[in-house]
């Protein structure tokens, strides 16, 4: 961020649109690494009646009384983020340079006070679909193509990588259409058609996953979220076909209610997940997760939580392993591939 450029390590995520830094004075945060805009000779801060202001989330309006004609104020807004925290922050602009690309006046929230301990120590970099978003922000840079793949978990290094651009991007790649909701602009749904256990369909009545603008239900791709997460009816359903499968004993351990003492993984049924155009197998280390501490096995899908994203079926980052999933915003459209990520 800045000129010159200040190195920040930011948190991606799909399903927000703005980025946003902890910066030098910061209430609450609880990194050393702060971004100094005094120090960069391209900063500044966004005012107040700009459109860009309308479109961040949880900004507080202009002042309308007491101020004077031409005189301007800063865009202030104030975020939630991961559930039990919060952050209050000024949008300003700045160049963002991502390794030998630069965006100019890149609009991003500089932090100055932090409530919880779920935000990103070094601030996150939205890739979501609204205006605020890298892909929207960078304009015909990137052609609104990008794509990561994760490394699995159990890697050595961690490393996975982040293309962005037409460029280097798979050639043979199954696709599956984006869908648009006017009501949360930012996320990546998908049409979600069935969902099947080893060779079995399982029964899941389509309204559990029907798109539906107006609810905000259907399913989602999404990188900041963790576990899969399917509707009830929907997950009761895939959870019943599995453990007819496996045909063990089961218990719970935390989110996950369907862990058994894992001896034969040959033996573990494939999930597939049936999208409109495209199937993913899920591979066995994106099916189960396993027990640090016990011999304990478990199936890595939960519940909905009972939240706003309770009508929602969210494909999370534990079932992304190993693949390259590419969004291609021009063409409303996504593609996953098997890669080794590492």
């Amino acid at each position: 961020m800045g000129t010159p450029g200040q190195q920040m390590y930011m948190v991606l995520d799909t399903s927000n649109d703005a980025a946003f830094v902890p910066c030098g004075g910061c209430v609450g945060c609880s990194s050393n690494t702060l971004f100094a805009p005094s120090t960069s000779t391209t900063f500044g801060s966004v005012d107040c009646s700009v459109p860009e202001c309308t479109q961040v989330r949880g900004s507080l309006s202009c002042p309308t009384t007491g101020s004077v004609v031409g005189s301007s104020t800063a865009c202030f807004f104030n975020q939630s983020y991961g559930g039990d925290s919060s952050f209050y922050a000024t949008l300003s602009r700045d160049s963002l340079g991502l390794a030998n690309d630069v965006v100019p006046n890149y609009a991003f929230g500089c932090i100055s006070s932090v409530s919880g301990t779920s935000i990103p120590p070094q601030g996150l970099l939205g890739l979501g679909r609204g205006s605020m978003s890298l892909m929207s922000q960078s304009g015909s840079l990137y052609s609104g193509i990008f794509s990561y793949c994760l490394p699995s978990f159990k890697s050595y290094y961690f490393s996975g990588s982040l293309k962005l651009g037409p460029v280097g991007q798979p050639k043979n790649i199954k696709t599956t259409p984006l869908l648009k909701n006017p009501r949360r602009p930012s996320l990546y749904y998908v049409n979600l058609t069935s969902v099947s256990v080893g060779r079995v369909p399982v029964p899941i009545a389509p309204e559990h996953l029907a798109f539906d603008p107006n609810t905000g239900a259907g399913t989602v791709i999404d990188s900041g979220t963790v576990i899969t997460r399917f509707v009830q009816p929907a997950y009761e359903a895939i959870r019943d076909e599995f453990r007819k499968q496996v045909n063990g004993t089961f218990s719970s351990l935390g989110a996950f209610d369907t862990c058994f003492v894992s001896q034969n993984e040959a033996v573990i049924p494939t999930i597939t997940l049936h999208f409109e155009g495209m199937d993913l197998k899920l591979p066995m280390e994106n099916t189960l997760i396993h027990s640090s501490a016990t011999p304990l096995a478990c199936l890595a899908i939960a519940s909905a939580p009972n939240n706003v994203n309770s009508v929602l079926n969210v494909i999370a980052n534990l079932q992304q392993q190993n693949l390259r999933i590419m969004f291609d915003t021009a063409n409303s459209r996504v593609g996953i591939a098997h890669e080794v990520c590492n």
